[in-house]
């Protein structure tokens, strides 16, 4: 096993390696000069050509695109994400100091997503072609039609305005989670109920649980003990995704909600032109992505043992 995982770390090197250089070449490439911007905000007056030429000289803006790159990138495999234009703070720590917020509603989001989506997508997969699973496929297929920001709006505009039971943005009691937190997990679950649905049909079609039927054991032990374990494989890859899924669509549900998170801070420095937090931001979510799926590929053993590590069988 530990092979195994050196071996997965070894290979997701490069794909990191190219999330950095899409990361710093999608900021660097970008229009508009920060230097003139930081400056002219911070002065309140057009900076001086020889105050622009400091400026880049300071945070080495005229270098060469590569040595630019290859700089930052041996900073940020120490953790060194560059320091931010407008507050002059490292990049880390501006987005790790904000970080417990963005979870204090991706967590519960993160339930919400799973807990739906295996319930209607087990019951839609065990009553097949149903009422409830027809039912069940529609809302999903609605549910995949709607923009995030859509029903962020649809939520406040019944809840907020209508019922006047929640607030509408803000950070406080737990009254406040209840709106993004919902509005993320619902979200993705149409996509993970519809994944589940279809493992599980697929694995209740398999020749073992035609036996495990024959011989009469009950049909909720077939399903919870047998069926299920093996439909989950496909889905807890999913569900790895859809956690990294859930920090990224934060960018927009925080901006609506008004949550003081790693996403509306990276709205914010879009508009200000604050390049490395925009850099570290997407090192940041690639980072996890590729942490999620090295974790991703560990669970599998768990879950099945026949699959091959290596071309060993563990």
């Amino acid at each position: 096993m530990t092979a195994y995982v050196v071996r997965r770390i070894a290979s997701l090197a490069p794909v990191w390696l190219g999330i950095t250089f899409f990361a710093f070449a999608l900021a660097t490439l970008a229009p508009g000069d920060p230097a003139e911007l930081i400056l002219g905000r911070v002065l309140e007056e057009p900076p001086t050509p020889e105050q622009l030429e400091a400026f880049r000289e300071q945070n080495g803006l005229n270098q060469p695109f590569l040595v630019q790159y290859a700089r930052w990138t041996a900073g940020a495999v120490t953790g060194d994400l560059g320091t931010s234009f407008r507050s002059g703070a490292p990049v880390l720590g501006e987005l790790s100091g904000r970080l417990p917020a963005t979870l204090q509603i991706t967590v519960p989001a993160f339930l919400i997503s799973v807990g739906i989506a295996l319930a209607v997508g087990v019951t839609s997969a065990v009553r097949h072609n149903s009422l409830v699973d027809h039912g069940s496929r529609v809302g999903a297929l609605i549910g995949d039609s709607v923009p995030s920001f859509v029903l962020a709006y649809l939520l406040i505009i019944v809840f907020s305005v209508a019922l006047g039971i929640l607030p509408v943005s803000g950070r406080g009691t737990w009254r406040h989670l209840v709106l993004p937190s919902l509005t993320l997990g619902l979200a993705t679950t149409a996509s993970l109920m519809r994944l589940t649905r279809s493992s599980l049909l697929e694995v209740l079609g398999e020749d073992y649980v035609r036996t495990a039927r024959a011989m009469g054991l009950p049909r909720k032990t077939i399903i919870l003990r047998y069926a299920l374990r093996n439909a989950l494989i496909p889905v807890v890859t999913f569900g790895a995704v859809i956690f990294g899924v859930l920090v990224t669509n934060s960018v927009i549900i925080e901006t609506v909600f008004g949550w003081p998170g790693i996403g509306k801070f990276v709205i914010d420095s879009i508009f200000d032109r604050d390049y490395p937090v925009v850099q570290g931001f997407v090192v940041f979510t690639g980072t996890l992505f590729v942490i999620l799926n090295l974790v991703v590929d560990v669970l599998y053993v768990r879950l099945d043992p026949r699959i091959l590590l290596g071309g060993r069988a563990r």
